[in-house]
């Protein structure tokens, strides 16, 4: 397969005109790691599993185009490899479906709303993070700026950067231009943004539309009071790092406040990457981290304030950081933490409310909630459908009198009758369903219907634990190629680097707190150099308050269906609440701490 013509004259470009000066390396991680962009331009091989990974741990944040005093261009190469990658079928990682799924579900008919009064030609762009996170922020900024343009129109979409630094080329060029092309067609020649990547997004391809961020938008008369002067320090998000007018612009009505914020030593178009961009945090947090930790060191304890959401949830932890939108709305609250700011899933809510408000504020000449996609999936009517059969079936089994035969204790007589058979049938299967990349949640709710609570937890324990041993082993003595060329994600190579570090603690953590696919994490594990029984015996251990949970809750599935809510069945799905809150828990904990996941 050839590669794309953008990405060969990008790579040619950058072998020809970088010197190895080392100015960009100085500053970026990510170079550090994987070298100099002449050395990656003059190395890069789209087909190898490393050039499948490497482009997508840089964060596209361009500084290190800001810094070339010779006009290379590594970041926009960067992102040429990451469309190579998606071309080719490799660009596709597990770490990015929360983000994709976040684009998807900002995308839809059910988040999307366009109001356009008649005359319009402007319209106020608030983004996904500010109406989620900030919904009264939105307003208030909506409200101000209708005073100017009582003909503003509003549109709650996604700009689609996510996809567009994924490098889902043909799915951004689509989704974006579907929204630009309703938009001029009803006579739309502005588009004010809050978000710095929306402004990013909406200048590099609006194609004619003119892009202000509110901050420049804004009227004077809605400024705040004058507030006593914080020792604040200012963070410019990479997003506009080569638009000098917006952070201008957000330093002018910070300073009408009375605040005026130190200058970092990076700032402006040499700011640093909060850590989030284009993906780096999900895909490799050890790189996010240093970005973050740079500008906490900066920051020097000083609260930071900047104009964008993400790196505003990013930042804050050690360092106290706030949105500049909430120090103009509520100075005092901004500047002693007590700023409203919503965590998902209320930030989904917030939204839905938000587009409700909208709807009954405006009255537009055109309207619309977007029903467009450029990609297959299955929307609302196809869950609806699923729910409908569940339903069905639930009702037939009631109607036709067959709930008689779904008895447990009729179920249990009739395994009983097959001995010792029925149980080590049911943990052969479980014992393989690992190896083969099978889910393991069906097999296991079978088990507590069959079972019981007890002899289900025991079966399905142990066959679990020999399943997961199963894999390690085909891993380490069978199948290592394989399985290597599977784990391309960064991820996965952190966790061999984890084990060397802290051994089956490593093993602990990744069973406790399922932030890995169950099944490639024991082929991963074969790969380390972790002995096979503390594997194995810590594995037990540690699977088992799951197995606990699914299988009380299971035992009693068939009662539910019977029309009886036993006390085994609330137990059980209390167990499983608690078991399913741990990770959440533990993301708090680490977001409090200001730090990713260890591995």
């Amino acid at each position: 397969m050839a590669v794309r013509p953008a990405l060969r004259d990008l790579l040619a470009r950058v072998a020809e005109v970088c010197t190895n000066c080392g100015l960009c390396g100085k500053e970026c991680g990510f170079l550090k790691k994987y070298g100099l962009p002449k050395e990656i331009a003059a190395g890069y091989d789209p087909a190898a599993t490393t050039g499948q990974v490497m482009p997508f741990e840089c964060s596209l944040c361009r500084l290190c185009e800001a810094v070339c005093p010779f006009g290379a261009e590594p970041a926009s190469m960067f992102l040429e490899m990451r469309r190579e990658a998606v071309e080719r079928e490799a660009g596709a990682f597990p770490e990015h479906r929360g983000l994709l799924a976040y684009e998807t579900k900002g995308m839809s008919r059910r988040f999307t709303w366009y109001g356009l009064p008649e005359g319009c030609e402007a319209v106020f762009f608030p983004g996904c993070a500010l109406p989620g996170t900030r919904p009264e922020r939105t307003r208030e900024v909506w409200q101000a700026l209708r005073k100017e343009d009582p003909r503003l129109g509003i549109v709650l979409d996604c700009c689609g950067k996510i996809s567009h630094d994924l490098g889902r080329e043909e799915y951004f060029t689509a989704m974006f231009g579907e929204m630009k092309d309703y938009l001029a067609a009803r006579g739309v020649k502005e588009v004010i943004v809050a978000c710095p990547n929306c402004y990013n997004i909406f200048s590099r391809y609006g194609d004619g539309l003119r892009i202000r961020t509110v901050y420049e938008a804004l009227p004077a008369a809605v400024e705040a009071p004058s507030s006593p002067g914080r020792d604040l320090v200012i963070h410019d998000p990479c997003g506009v790092r080569f638009y000098d007018g917006a952070g201008q612009a957000v330093r002018r009505r910070l300073a009408a406040t009375g605040l005026l914020p130190r200058e970092m030593m990076h700032a402006g178009r040499k700011t640093f990457c909060c850590g989030s961009g284009a993906g780096v945090n999900a895909l490799s947090p050890d790189l996010a981290d240093l970005w973050t930790d740079r500008i906490r060191e900066e920051a020097a304890g000083r609260p930071i304030v900047t104009y964008c959401c993400g790196c505003a949830d990013r930042l804050d932890g050690p360092v106290k950081t706030v949105h500049a939108l909430d120090v103009l709305g509520e100075p005092a609250a901004a500047l002693t933490g007590k700023s409203k700011v919503s965590r998902a899933p209320f930030t989904y809510l917030n939204r839905l409310r938000l587009k409700a408000w909208f709807k009954k504020e405006l009255v537009p000449a055109a309207a619309r909630e977007r029903t467009f996609t450029a990609a297959a999936k299955r929307g609302w009517t196809g869950r609806l459908a699923i729910l409908a059969v569940l339903v069905a079936a639930i009702l037939a089994v009631r109607m036709t009198g067959a709930a008689g035969y779904l008895d447990q204790d009729r179920l249990r007589e009739l395994i009983a009758g097959y001995g010792m058979m029925a149980p080590l049938i049911y943990m052969a299967i479980y014992t393989l369903a690992p190896a083969l990349l099978l889910p393991g949640l069906p097999i296991t709710i079978a088990g507590g219907i069959l079972f019981g609570p007890f002899w289900g937890v025991v079966y399905t324990i142990t066959s679990a634990t020999m399943g997961a041993c199963l894999a390690f082993l085909i891993s380490r003595y069978v199948a290592r190629e394989w399985v290597t060329g599977k784990l391309r994600s960064p991820r996965w190579r952190r966790i061999d680097a984890g084990v060397e570090r802290h051994g089956w603690k490593v093993v602990a953590f990744t069973r406790l707190i399922p932030l890995f696919p169950f099944n490639l994490l024991n082929y991963a594990f074969g790969l380390t150099r972790i002995g096979f029984w503390p594997y194995a015996l810590t594995t037990f251990v540690c699977m088992l308050p799951a197995c606990v949970a699914f299988i009380v809750f299971s035992s009693s599935l068939l009662d539910l269906v019977r029309g009886k809510v036993s006390g085994t069945l609330l137990a059980g799905a209390a167990l499983v609440v608690l078991v399913s809150l741990v990770p959440i828990i533990y993301r708090r904990h680490q977001m409090r701490k200001g730090r990713g996941d260890p591995l």
